[in-house]
């Protein structure tokens, strides 16, 4: 007898059980879909010990008749497909036929469905892939399936499953992620009869946020204008292939979170996990938030269909673009241009507390989960903590400031350096009307919401803290400038400019400089040896294990070369290949730029502060140093009239 059996119907649909259904997140994501995919107008999801005993979707979508009812059970059954063709231009969220008799292979399953076009409805119940009952019933039109005791049949999978309260954030996760993806919809989830998600059919995805997030979170995040891009033609044709569409929002570089858990990837209503895509996403945040922190982001990506493959994964989580290159870089493009338009300006701490959004279902959930989806906004600093300045040097003594770029002085008086006692007129901007009394805060009172950092070309230096932080009045309230990072960006776009158009400024040396290097960093030279000097340094092998350096960008001080060429070649190797020529380049003007730029510790005359602030404003990116680091902070005026309790 041969050894090459063919499996039966239940050992398979148990196999694809295990591609298909890896713990109760995955049932509720393949029946949301199924929902959706029906037509549902309202989809409530019911959930029991974290979905291990109890699962329920109810939908009020077309339904099933009786005989596709008991079809649907059936392997590879699906209404979705006809033809071989139709997988190169999916346009449901399901499509294998694979989700119901998987599921139902490993649970106890109850369906109940009725379709409009029929009277009564149908109740079918499974357990373990067998079929116990099925029987007409009464019903309303849509459909119910309920999925009790998952893998009670295979124990195995079943101990692999984590927490009770790590199950429910999964779940929760994907309930949270298609009523956004889906904002005309009404959505509800319940975990153990406590309702924690319910949403209306919301205007549009700003109010979904809001109803989601809350306030406090939408003040945080910049919306992404609708923009479009032409994909390629075919060969042998002169028109586009398609178009690429992208909305959603992407929070401000400096509200910043620890993992991934934040960002929602959206293809076609399609919820995702792209490499591609969060590449791209990374890549526009690149040099404006630090290494290691991720931001918030809603991205919608819309294309023809024949433009993705969903059908690249047992799960659909992962998608593949037929022309990956233009889509990562319009996705790039479109948010770092965003985020460069907007220049959002980050607010000092302040003693409000923002109460909680109507509807806000994750208020008290979130705080219970083992592994957060969303994260909670730190709290705010008290009073207290709030810069205190004495013009006339009456404060105590205090350490001067040392931020371990430069040595630490002895301990000296706080100082507070002011500009000449003439300073110029007041601008326009800068007036503000004051309420005389406890009131509300009038109309006039300098406020702007939403302020960009484009409101620096109208700063007013007033002087400088620990001959540090440049003290500067605006017509919307108090800011601070860390004089060292401003100034890095400053010189970083410039290095960035001059490597373009070929005219970086160059210092020549009076004798070349030699340094040795260890064989990893000979091997790293060789590899970007051409890009160093293109971006004002001239240096040649000189020897088999060192380099002389005979020029350098003419903003690098002297005895700042070596240690520059240092820091660049002690990139990780890994890194030098995972990013970019252009990541690259960047990177090498991030570190010319921080050698060469103002230190802490650096008094400033009034015209040098004022210079700063208008070459700052000119930028691009005002909003962080190249490492990522705030460059400015607001305390606003609505604030400081607060802090005196004027209104």
């Amino acid at each position: 007898m041969g050894r090459i059996r063919i499996l039966s119907d239940q050992v398979a649909n148990k196999i694809a059980a295990g591609e298909v259904v890896e713990r109760p997140a995955s049932v509720v994501k393949e029946l949301l879909e199924n929902s959706l995919d029906a037509g549902s107008t309202t989809i409530r999801v019911e959930a029991v010990s974290g979905g291990r005993r109890l699962i329920r979707i109810t939908d009020d979508g077309c339904g099933m008749l009786r005989d596709d009812a008991m079809l649907a059970f059936e392997r590879h059954s699906t209404s979705k497909l006809t033809d071989v063709k139709d997988l190169l231009s999916i346009a449901t969220l399901g499509f294998r036929g694979e989700a119901l008799p998987s599921i139902a292979s490993v649970s106890r399953l109850t369906l109940e469905t009725r379709s409009r076009d029929e009277s009564t409805g149908t109740r079918i119940e499974i357990a373990g892939g067998k079929m116990m009952a099925c029987q007409e019933a009464a019903l309303a039109s849509g459909t119910i399936i309920t999925v009790r005791d998952l893998f009670f049949n295979v124990p195995a999978r079943k101990k692999f499953l984590r927490s009770e309260t790590t199950e429910l954030a999964h779940i929760a996760t994907l309930a949270t992620e298609y009523s956004l993806a889906h904002p005309d919809r009404n959505f509800t989830l319940i975990h153990d009869e406590k309702e924690l998600l319910a949403v209306t059919p919301a205007a549009d995805l700003r109010d979904r946020i809001y109803q989601v997030f809350g306030g406090q979170l939408l003040e945080e995040l910049i919306p992404l204008a609708p923009v479009e891009r032409a994909l390629p033609p075919e060969p042998g044709s002169d028109s586009p292939a398609g178009t690429l569409q992208l909305t959603g929002f992407v929070s401000r570089p400096q509200f910043q979170k620890s993992n991934r858990n934040s960002i929602h990837l959206f293809v076609n209503g399609r919820v995702i996990r792209d490499r591609l895509l969060l590449h791209a996403l990374n890549s526009a945040y690149y040099n404006l938030v630090p290494s290691g922190v991720y931001p918030f982001a809603m991205l919608f990506l819309s294309c023809d269909y024949e433009e993705v493959d969903v059908n690249v994964h047992p799960s659909k989580t992962e998608v593949r673009f037929r022309h990956g290159p233009v889509v990562h870089d319009f996705v790039r493009d479109a948010v770092r241009n965003s985020l460069i338009a907007a220049k959002p300006a980050p607010s000092l701490p302040s003693s409000r507390v923002s109460q909680p959004a109507a509807h806000l279902p994750y208020s008290e959930f979130s705080q219970q989960i083992e592994e957060q989806r969303f994260e909670s906004v730190p709290a705010p600093a008290p009073d207290s903590e709030l810069p205190v300045f004495n013009l006339h040097g009456a404060t105590p003594p205090a350490p001067r400031l040392d931020f371990g770029q430069t040595p630490g002085i002895p301990g000296e008086p706080v100082r507070f350096s002011a500009p000449p006692p003439a300073p110029p007129p007041a601008s326009p901007q800068l007036k503000l009307r004051v309420p005389e009394s406890h009131s509300a805060l009038p109309p006039d009172a300098g406020y702007v919401p939403g302020t960009s950092l484009s409101e620096l070309a109208n700063l007013r230096p007033l002087g400088q803290i620990h001959d540090s932080f440049i003290v500067a009045a605006g017509r919307d309230g108090l800011w601070l400038i860390d004089q060292h990072v401003a100034h890095e960006r400053i010189l970083f776009e410039k290095v960035l400019r001059g490597r373009a158009e070929g005219k970086i400024e160059v210092q020549a040396l009076l004798m070349p400089m030699i340094i040795e290097l260890t064989p990893a960093q000979m091997a790293d030279y060789n590899r970007i040896a051409a890009e160093l000097n293109a971006t004002g340094f001239e240096t040649e092998p000189f020897g088999p294990r060192s380099i002389a350096i005979k020029a350098a960008p003419s903003a690098v001080p002297p005895g700042e070369i070596d240690k520059l060429v240092f820091e660049i070649l002690e990139i990780a190797d890994a890194e030098l290949r995972g990013v970019s020529l252009e990541d690259l380049r960047r990177g090498i003007a991030a570190s010319v730029a921080c050698r060469a730029a103002i230190k802490i510790n650096t008094p400033l005359d009034e015209r040098k502060m004022a210079w700063l602030l208008e070459e700052l404003a000119a930028t691009q990116c005002p909003m962080s140093c190249p490492h990522g680091r705030p460059i400015a902070l607001l305390y606003s005026t609505r604030d400081i009239l607060k802090g005196f309790h004027r209104v």
